[in-house]
């Protein structure tokens, strides 16, 4: 029964309700990645967070200055004794784009992943190299 002296009971059961739907619907296991950008002289170092993941798991695209994480992992376990049967199936994906504010050298790039963390060291691109052209000096 609702109590008449608090104005907000309604509400506090709407945002109950939603935080249940919300839970169940399987949006709430969907994070962030973390990620820190670090400009190191000839460099651009990514740094991102990845607990809980494989090497296998995760895929790394950059193009266009910009490098893509992505990862994604499945498990299923199941537990059993003679009057009950449980299995549960958990998937989890993750996705971060980070923008560069120079070219990078696409193919000299590399990456590490140890203890949950990925490390992604990516050159700057040679200005010379750059689309722009060059600079010709007028005798």
């Amino acid at each position: 029964m609702p109590d008449r002296n608090n104005p907000f009971e309604e509400i506090e059961r709407l945002f109950d309700q939603l935080s249940r739907n919300f839970e169940s619907s399987g949006m709430s296991k969907l994070k962030d990645i973390s990620v820190d950008l670090e400009e190191r002289g000839d460099e651009f170092v990514v740094t991102a967070d990845l607990p809980g993941y494989e090497t296998d798991d995760i895929d790394l695209a950059v193009r266009d200055r910009q490098l893509t994480i992505r990862a994604e992992h499945s498990d299923t376990s199941e537990t059993s004794d003679d009057a009950f049967l449980r299995r549960e199936r958990t998937q989890r994906s993750v996705s971060r784009t980070v923008h560069f504010p120079e070219p990078v050298e696409e193919e000299a790039s590399d990456a590490s992943y140890r203890h949950g963390v990925l490390t992604v060291r990516l050159p700057k691109q040679d200005r010379r190299d750059d689309d722009e052209g060059h600079r010709i000096d007028i005798e």
